[in-house]
């Protein structure tokens, strides 16, 4: 069995077997001749064989991209020999267009928190109308709880939650109840707890720093390799794991220099397509079961090398190709650059969606009437604000963000970026964790109001994405949590948390503030099953499944064409009109007064219309004037279709 790793500051190399095999003498590792850096050794080994490499003479570290670290973060490596898996499902893979995302932690979804117990619910999702499972994070991370956004092997699975092969269980069992499934991974930073990349090689870079401290390397001496590895832990996530795609996260703590973008291609509207750039198909390279590398090559009359996400995007083409299934690449970006999705021929990054917070935001600033930091340019005209983000996307399209002090964002044309290629969501691990109390908009709002942002986010021309049990109105909040073992930054976790509460203008005491090392904290954090059956969680998940069987069966709904939704709205009565080709969605957000909401379409004769859907149920919309309105009691929601 072939091991290798790229030491480059290394004089000597020797694999250390560990486990049942500690007692087995090191076998000393050679200097690869084709690659600068890289030692390795072929010698027998079998799956779950332990083994660490020992540089020069220090001790034992982990292998940098172990597919399993059964001790945790910073103990030894184990052999994984993906091919033993028996999957039962076929799976052709589903595509982006027309899917309905859901927002999963695998430690909170259930009591458990482990990849088994989330299995048991799978049926839920299938019936609720979701296509794909969106699993934030699962690589190691210090203890057993945690979001995972401090892992520290991002070719590796959490132990605690299952391991690889629990992994592989879960998505197997997705796939076999029609749900495909998407993996957030980190490529922007690494946890500081058993983080021994330093030691192999020029991981990070001083050049540039993010919040959580040194960026990776991508432009910095050494960064080919270091690009080399984040894109085949990627390559590996798909392939071996049968994901469907991957969530990018923050990849504006991305720092690439190394790309020169010609920004004036992106004004060219014809040379804009819905298609990405698909490279020659290649067989992937193999090495052995517990290792994949990505084969990174230059072309030395290349006219510009490419951005790492460009570069990413590249090989998951190409990848996608060779595997005969789509796989898409979704980013999260606080940036509102029409080149994040924009095709690679273009000068575009090549990747096939991002999240929108600014939907996002627009939509919290109307339900809550919030205005604190990044909500402040929102809340000036809130309606205003969300019609503009349902209809275009993007808020913040150059214009001035009092929020940051300047200029902020770029114009989105959707008729070259397609609306799919747009996530659309009311709340989601970030708008809710980030939240001193880690409170859900059930915290404060009514289910009329619930109901209001389900049938906008789901009827919107964007693929739309639940955080789990939005769909039953949860009523448990989603806290900040962690479990590191040192209890020096367990510490500076806790304090770096009271000083973000502080900063914020926080009105409670300090009593009140979540301690992010509390095994509460994270219990709190979890869903409770039994809500479901009760009211008004019952009637909630009605609506939303009702929401997306319309979704699923109305072609108006899914419609590319930016042209087919537009909206009408009054700031002062608080009531809003989406038209989505023959689809009306109507809401009143007034808490106490009915509201009266013209439908007829300008310069068109006024339509019959017939209600598909209404919150509360029952609710009948009047028609009064011969079809020129509706009207709707206060904080209700109809979703309505011209008759032929």
């Amino acid at each position: 069995m072939l091991f290798e790793v790229w030491a480059p500051n290394a004089a000597q190399v020797t694999l250390q077997w560990a486990g049942d095999r500690a007692d087995d003498p090191p076998v000393p590792m050679e200097p690869d001749p084709d690659r600068d850096g890289w030692w390795r050794t072929d010698t027998p080994a079998h799956d779950g064989d332990r083994y660490g490499f020992r540089l020069d003479d220090g001790p034992p570290l982990p292998d940098p991209r172990a597919c399993r670290l059964p001790d945790g973060p910073g103990g030894p490596a184990a052999v994984v020999d993906h091919a033993r898996f028996a999957w039962r499902h076929p799976w052709p893979g589903r595509p982006l267009p027309g899917a309905v995302l859901y927002e999963l932690h695998i430690g909170t979804f259930t009591p458990e928190g482990t990849f088994h117990a989330a299995a048991t619910h799978l049926h839920h999702l299938s019936t609720l109308g979701i296509t794909h499972i969106s699993l934030m994070p699962v690589c190691p991370f210090p203890g057993r709880h945690g979001w995972g956004y401090d892992g520290i092997a991002p070719w590796a699975v959490h132990e605690p939650y299952g391991g690889p092969t629990g992994l592989k269980r879960f998505v197997d069992s997705a796939h076999g109840h029609g749900l495909g499934v998407i993996l957030d991974v980190v490529h922007n930073h690494l946890g500081p707890s058993g983080n021994h990349l330093p030691a192999f090689g020029p991981y990070f870079t001083d050049t540039h720093h993010t919040p959580w401290g040194a960026a990776v390397n991508l432009d910095a001496p050494g960064s080919d390799e270091v690009r080399a590895y984040l894109i085949g832990s990627a390559l590996s996530w798909l392939r071996h794991y049968r994901l469907d795609g991957l969530r990018l996260d923050a990849i504006h703590a991305l720092h690439d220099t190394r790309a020169r973008h010609d920004a004036r291609a992106l004004h060219d509207t014809r040379a804009l397509h819905d298609t990405h750039a698909q490279p020659t198909p290649q067989p992937p390279h193999e090495t052995h079961p517990s290792h994949q590398t990505h084969p990174h090559t230059h072309t030395p009359d290349a006219p510009q090398p490419l951005h790492f996400l460009a570069e990413l995007s590249a090989a998951v083409d190409t990848l996608s190709s060779h595997l005969q299934r789509p796989l898409f690449l979704i980013a999260e970006s606080d940036l509102n650059d029409p080149r994040t999705t924009a095709p690679r021929a273009t000068g575009g990054h090549g990747l096939h969606a991002q999240w929108n917070d600014d939907l996002h935001h627009a939509l919290h600033t109307v339900l809550t009437g919030e205005s604190q930091g990044y909500y402040a340019d929102f809340a000036r005209a809130p309606l205003a604000a969300l019609a503009k983000t349902l209809t275009g996307g993007f808020f913040h399209d150059g214009t001035h963000s009092s929020f940051r002090g300047r200029a902020h964002g770029a114009p989105l044309d959707l008729r070259v970026t397609p609306p799919y290629r747009l996530l659309a969501y009311a709340q989601t691990h970030d708008q809710i964790g980030n939240r001193a109390l880690g409170d859900r908009l059930t915290a404060t709002l009514s289910p009329g109001l619930l109901a209001c942002a389900a049938a906008l986010i789901l009827c919107s021309p964007f693929t739309p994405m639940l955080f789990m049990g939005e769909e039953w109105g949860a009523r448990t909040p989603w806290q900040y949590f962690t479990d590191h073992t040192d209890p020096e930054l367990a510490e500076a976790v806790r304090e770096g948390r009271r000083r973000e509460f502080a900063s914020h203008d926080w009105d409670g005491t300090s009593a009140d503030w979540p301690d992010p090392q509390a095994r509460a904290t994270r219990n709190r954090s979890v869903l409770n099953w039994a809500e479901p059956a009760a009211e008004p969680h019952a009637s909630l998940l009605t609506w939303h499944r009702t929401l997306l069987t319309l979704r699923h069966t109305l072609p108006a709904l899914t419609d590319l064409d930016p042209a087919n939704t537009d909206v009408t709205y009054d700031e002062r009565a608080r009531w809003l009109l989406m038209r989505r080709g023959p689809v009306r969605v109507a809401v009143n957000l007034a808490r106490h007064t009915a509201a009266t909401i013209p439908v007829r379409t300008p310069n068109t004769p006024a339509p019959e219309l017939r209600p598909l859907a209404a919150w509360p149920e029952g609710c009948v919309p009047g028609n009064p004037g011969d079809n020129d309105a509706v009207r709707l009691p206060p904080e209700s929601a109809v979703v309505l279709e011209e008759v032929p």
